[in-house]
């Protein structure tokens, strides 16, 4: 039986590592046509040099918190496919101290990659879903976007944005054939505040997962959160 996903397009932001690159591996085995992109052209390459062999994969460098480079790496997306059909938030970052230690530039630059280069990305993909009569967008966002935490005062309130984007983008695009769904992940296994023992945790291929059965789901369904916890945490 055909995998619903073969030949289609999807765009992934972050997609050289962690959580991101899990996504883009699990497309690309369904036979999806990939487009990444990472903060450093050397990071890029290197991904998409380690994931040819499983499939269509190609990227550029792109800072989702700078429009301008977000235009170029859409841009890049038109002018080596032939659409664009699956967008995936996932590029972010977090620093974290107390919100009086919190510099006015370290707020601005987790503010500006979690929650404005998500509606940067979303803004060019749904122009492009246009044309193809729909598409699915799905935001990585984390547990960190309902439960607040000491010194998470700008991720926190990057991913409660975030969730509160992915809901009103649900909201006005659902009778254009766009889903919009996004995924709230507590500990996952990646270099992204990695300290100790990881066993515990989310595996970045988890996440990977949930997010190829949210893209397999029947069109008239939609998913619209996932909230999802390590089992057993740490006590």
């Amino acid at each position: 039986m055909k995998d619903v996903l073969k030949n289609k397009v999807a765009a992934v932001t972050g997609g050289t590592r962690g959580i991101g690159r899990a996504i883009v591996e699990q497309l690309l085995d369904a036979g999806v046509s990939v487009v990444i992109c990472g903060r450093t052209a050397e990071g890029v390459d290197k991904a998409v040099a380690e994931l040819k062999p499983r499939g269509q994969i190609m990227g550029i460098a792109c800072d989702v918190s700078n429009v301008a480079d977000v235009s170029k790496f859409f841009t890049y997306v038109d002018e080596h496919t032939g659409g664009l059909d699956i967008l995936i938030n996932n590029a972010g970052l977090g620093i974290f101290r107390s919100s009086a230690d919190l510099t006015i530039a370290e707020w601005k630059m987790v503010v500006e990659t979690n929650l404005f280069g998500a509606f940067y990305c979303s803004h060019e993909a749904l122009s492009r879903f246009k044309t193809r009569g729909g598409g699915y967008i799905i935001n990585i966002s984390s547990l960190a976007g309902k439960n607040a935490f000491a010194t998470g005062a700008a991720y926190n309130a990057s991913k409660f944005g975030l969730n509160g984007l992915s809901e009103a983008m649900m909201l006005d695009h659902r009778h254009e054939g766009v889903r919009v769904s996004y995924i709230m992940p507590g500990s996952v296994a990646t270099e992204f505040g990695a300290s100790g023992s990881t066993d515990w945790k989310i595996a970045p291929s988890d996440i990977a997962d949930i997010t190829m059965m949210l893209l397999r789901t029947p069109e008239r369904t939609l998913i619209s959160r996932v909230e999802v916890r390590p089992s057993r945490p740490k006590k």
